[in-house]
């Protein structure tokens, strides 16, 4: 029996990476996968990556964020993604440049950040003009492309929603939610919100055997207070109130408009890019 921790979504917030570390250990876990968006937030960018740094056994792939934070000229970064180009160390950014797309972490297991080919997709989220929605067997199917039929489990992150998913042809689909960063919102292409609706850091364990895998979804408390004062510190009120709460705050969210414009309220999806 193999077992397999998935964390996804970490966005610089080392309080919640150190406590989903602290909760790792001990359970007999054989990989622990990082599916992307490491550093980008409001919180420590740095810290994160020095955390990362001294845990070689942690084998990650690149999420969208990497990407924008190596590519993007600084005038079209958000807030967050200019926080983390501003504070990663040169050895650090080249550590995120050196990070494969998909992973392969045991026979039967493909990894990723959005899907196979594309890191700014939701697998399983599906964007309506009415918010987002769970997605249905066949858009993963779709989306999951030349993937789907080749593997019996997929780990991907992105939505920063939690969600376990059992296809067709018998293989799963995890998502482990979002290590440090509970709520966002985005108006591309439509207005919506996502929100965990707790501040808890969140991962997954999955087990199996190579041809078949279930999944235990976790939620763990820790100091998100740290956290948002972190974000309060960097003017970021919005990203402090969706930490304390795992909602996104109308309040907060129209005094950072006043100050930032719509695009850099809570550092969301949208507003990174």
């Amino acid at each position: 029996m193999t077992r397999i921790a998935v964390l996804a979504d970490i966005h610089g917030n080392t309080a919640a990476l150190l406590a989903v570390l602290a909760s790792i250990e001990g359970q007999e876990i054989d990989h622990v996968i990082n599916l992307g968006d490491i550093a980008s937030g409001a919180v420590d960018p740095r810290g994160t990556l020095e955390v990362l740094a001294l845990r070689a056994d942690i084998r990650t792939v690149s999420g969208n964020h990497e990407r924008h934070v190596l590519t993007l000229p600084v005038d079209e970064m958000g807030p967050s993604d200019r926080l983390a180009a501003e504070e990663l160390t040169e050895p650090q950014r080249a550590w995120i440049a050196e990070l494969p797309t998909t992973l392969e972490p045991v026979p039967g297991v493909l990894a990723f950040h959005g899907s196979p080919d594309d890191d700014l997709c939701y697998l399983t989220g599906t964007l309506t003009p009415e918010g987002m929605r769970e997605a249905t067997d066949e858009e993963i199917v779709e989306r999951l492309g030349a993937a789907y039929g080749r593997y019996a489990l997929y780990l991907c992150g992105h939505t920063h929603l939690q969600a376990v998913r059992r296809l067709p042809d018998g293989s799963l689909v995890v998502n482990p939610g979002s290590v440090g960063w509970p709520a966002y919102q985005d108006d591309d292409p439509y207005p919506y919100r996502v929100e965990a609706g707790t501040p808890d850091a969140r991962y997954a364990i999955v087990e199996g055997d190579g041809g078949s895998w279930s999944a235990q979804l976790v939620a763990l408390a820790y100091d998100h207070e740290w956290a948002a004062e972190r974000a309060e510190s960097r003017d970021r009120p919005g990203v402090a109130h969706a930490l304390r709460t795992g909602r996104v705050g109308y309040g907060a969210l129209q005094s950072a408009v006043s100050r930032f414009g719509p695009f850099s309220v809570l550092g969301s999806v949208g507003s990174l890019r």
